[in-house]
């Protein structure tokens, strides 16, 4: 069977062959809008995105539609819980960037540690009083982190085995604590706080995790400790970090994240010296654009040709599976009448 699927932005190469070597038909998508997405998916059975806005509304009006797979690890622009009731599998790239990510969080600890920005600004503006300014050597200190699932382990593997760190991570699905050979992990955040001279936040973006590290949790960092945030800017409450950076009542902080994507020119934290940013780029290698896109496509080919999906965000009910008229009607009504239905 032929099966047609929307790519809604450009991807790598590698996925969009493995699509057209199973046969598909492929749409290029020309927005993300809900408008869009529901005019140009009305005959898809699977679409492909990195941020189209996959509400109810779009899912429910999208009769054909049978899987949505994500390029990247994050579904937070997709509505997976009106896709799971609707019947829609929802995948992602969910081991496309860990080591991707797990990396440049060490890089930004280390550029923190050995003043590399500092030096860097100095140098080029011709100040070479900036040799007075000394970094400082990780070996020995502790690292803190908050999630410790893929990528916080790998971050604490390479900072132990690599770097001679001491780790503690704050695991929330721990009871107590628990020593590994790379980290002692334990249910206890505010100890992981408070005992880091760097902290690195490694947490997924949900209602759960918002603003979870705030201004009580942000008085308990060491004065001289560093926070580094290479996972969601909503897990920080963005303004109380502001505020403690403005005060130096912490040393530093190097942000990949911000609340609400990319910050605008008038954010505070772009003009703080000891602050380094960058522009949600961490995951943003070759290599791991590449499995972003294969991973991305081989969820949608295992969804419609009924093989065991590799990495599904959610999880159908048999009884979706046995009855798509009756999911094909759901959808109907749910888009023509809403969810009173």
């Amino acid at each position: 069977m032929s099966y047609k699927i929307l790519v809604t932005e450009p991807i790598n190469s590698k996925g969009i062959d493995y699509l057209k070597e199973q046969g598909y038909e492929l749409q290029m998508g020309s927005g993300i809008t809900e408008d869009i997405l529901i005019e140009e998916g009305a005959d898809c059975d699977g679409i492909l995105t990195r941020n189209g806005n996959l509400t109810e509304k779009v899912l429910a009006a999208l009769s054909k539609l049978k899987v949505v797979s994500m390029h990247g690890v994050g579904v937070d622009c997709i509505d997976v819980e009106a896709a799971t009731r609707l019947g829609i599998q929802v995948t992602n790239a969910a081991e496309s960037n860990q080591s991707s990510v797990a990396e440049y969080a060490i890089g930004l600890i280390l550029m923190l540690a050995k003043r590399s920005i500092h030096y860097n600004n100095g140098m080029k503006n011709g100040d070479l009083d900036v040799r007075k300014v000394f970094g400082s050597d990780v070996s020995g200190k502790t690292l803190g982190i908050i999630g410790m699932g893929n990528i916080g382990t790998q971050v604490a593997q390479i900072a132990t085995f690599g770097l001679h760190m001491n780790v503690i991570g704050y695991n929330r699905r721990l009871v107590g604590k628990k020593q590994t050979e790379y980290a002692l992990l334990t249910d206890n955040m505010e100890e992981v706080i408070s005992s880091a001279d760097f902290l690195s936040l490694h947490l997924p973006g949900n209602p759960s995790t918002r603003q979870m590290i705030g201004e009580k949790e942000l008085a308990l960092m060491k004065p001289e400790a560093f926070i580094i945030n290479t996972g969601r800017g909503e897990i920080i409450d963005e303004q109380a970090l502001i505020q403690v950076l403005k005060e130096h009542r912490i040393r530093g902080a190097a942000l990949d994240v911000f609340e609400g994507n990319l910050p605008g020119p008038e954010n505070p934290l772009l003009h703080m010296e000891h602050v380094i940013v960058t522009p949600h780029t961490a995951a943003f290698t070759a290599e791991a654009l590449e499995r972003m896109a294969y991973q991305s496509a081989l969820g949608i080919s295992e969804v419609l040709e009924k093989r065991p999906v590799s990495y599904p965000v959610n999880k159908l009910s048999d009884s979706f599976e046995e009855n798509k008229g009756i999911t094909a009607v759901m959808k109907y009504f749910r888009y023509e009448f809403g969810n009173k239905y």
